[in-house]
């Protein structure tokens, strides 16, 4: 007996695996295991901050704790570029593209709104801090103004670190038409009456293809978003040309480009870091006046006009460290010139040099008086315009 029980016992010890059996098939489908769930909530959450609006409201179908994570996002960016269809699905002839691109933009705009309303709708109040509030929409419809008051909502009653808009338009600056320009800029003006809420917590507005009647409404803009760190114009005028005086105590990024006014005046902005300006202006006049920005370091100048101005004088209130001058293959309006000690001190920071679209023959001249100029430059790029 002794010696049936040993065999019985070695048995079962060679039929043993040497490796733990897993799960049985059918419980690994019940209960899939992977190792992204297995993390923490902040890192997840990282993770989601990074991708499309679209995709994390994908993830919330994968269990119920995916679908609790959206509300503790801390970055909501919400575009109605997300939920506009292929340009390869929009028919080319002029009536049906139309009507099928306002269709297509006013159901964008839908989903933006309800996708902002759900999002916020879900978050304690009391909870963790949003630190981007992004959203794209189109200028079109009822939805704007919707989407106004949810996000002045939004900051009335949670703690919104930073704040964004991004006003589109159905056609681009290409195709629109005087007429458009002035509908958009109607449009664009009752929201912002209807928003004032909104647009006083922001903290980067991007504007395009509009026209103001009121010639003072862009300063009407930066008097109310007192919080603005950026601010962006493309395709913008008003009926009259102005001249545009800026004052903004906040303001660091600042981009005008193919806009009309008869000028622009930094006047005061002394935390202006960032400039891109490329715009026409009187051709009397210089289009751009720098006037006290003190730690301007970045600038994309690209603009022609007749009244000629020396650049070490134009530059004289600055910190430019990194400069590109856009020549469309044309005379620039600021021009090289013999320099000073005393002027030379203007491109002692400059490091960085781009000269874009310069024309034949005057290559030679602007490389020479920067390398004078500039001591310390590191990096010059140059495209000729032959």
């Amino acid at each position: 007996m002794a010696r049936t029980s040993r065999r019985r016992e070695a048995a079962k010890l060679m039929a043993k695996p040497s490796v733990k059996a897993g799960p049985p098939l059918d419980k690994l489908k019940v209960n899939p295991d992977d190792r992204i769930s297995k993390l923490p909530n902040d890192i997840l959450l990282n993770i989601l901050d990074r991708l499309d609006f679209r995709d994390v409201t994908r993830t919330s179908v994968l269990s119920r704790r995916w679908s609790q994570l959206p509300a503790n996002l801390s970055r909501l960016k919400i575009s109605a570029l997300s939920f506009m269809p292929s340009q390869t699905s929009i028919p080319d002839d002029e009536l049906g593209g139309t009507l099928l691109r306002i269709n297509a933009v006013n159901a964008a705009n839908a989903a933006v709104v309800k996708a902002t309303k759900s999002m916020l709708a879900h978050r304690d109040p009391g909870g963790c801090t949003i630190r981007l509030l992004s959203t794209m929409f189109y200028l079109s419809g009822d939805a704007p103004i919707s989407i106004g008051h949810t996000v002045g909502n939004a900051m009335a009653t949670h703690r919104v670190e930073k704040a964004e808009l991004v006003v589109l338009t159905e056609k681009n600056g290409q195709m629109c038409s005087i007429d458009d320009l002035a509908n958009y800029g109607t449009r664009f003006v009752s929201l912002f009456n209807e928003c004032h809420n909104a647009f006083a917590g922001l903290t980067r507005l991007y504007l395009e293809n509009l026209s103001f009647r009121e010639s003072d409404f862009v300063s009407n803009i930066l008097v109310t978003c007192k919080q603005l760190s950026y601010l962006g114009f493309f395709n913008c005028d008003t009926e009259d040309w102005i001249t545009l005086q800026v004052e903004h105590a906040q303001l660091s990024d600042l981009s005008i480009v193919d806009c009309c006014f008869d000028m622009v005046e930094l006047t005061w902005v002394p935390k202006l870091t960032w400039l891109a300006f490329e715009m026409l202006g009187s051709p009397e006049e210089p289009p751009l006046v720098l006037g006290y920005v003190p730690l301007l370091g970045v600038l994309r100048l690209s603009t022609i006009a007749c009244k000629m101005v020396k650049l070490s004088s134009f530059l004289h209130e600055t910190s430019v460290r990194d400069l590109t001058l856009g020549f469309k293959c044309e005379k620039i309006w600021v021009q090289p010139e013999s320099l000073t000690r005393r002027q030379a001190h203007v491109f002692q920071q400059l490091r960085i040099l781009n000269l874009v679209k310069i024309p034949e023959g005057y290559d030679l001249t602007w490389t020479m008086f920067f390398l004078e100029a500039a001591p310390s430059l590191e990096e010059l790029y140059m495209m000729v315009c032959s």
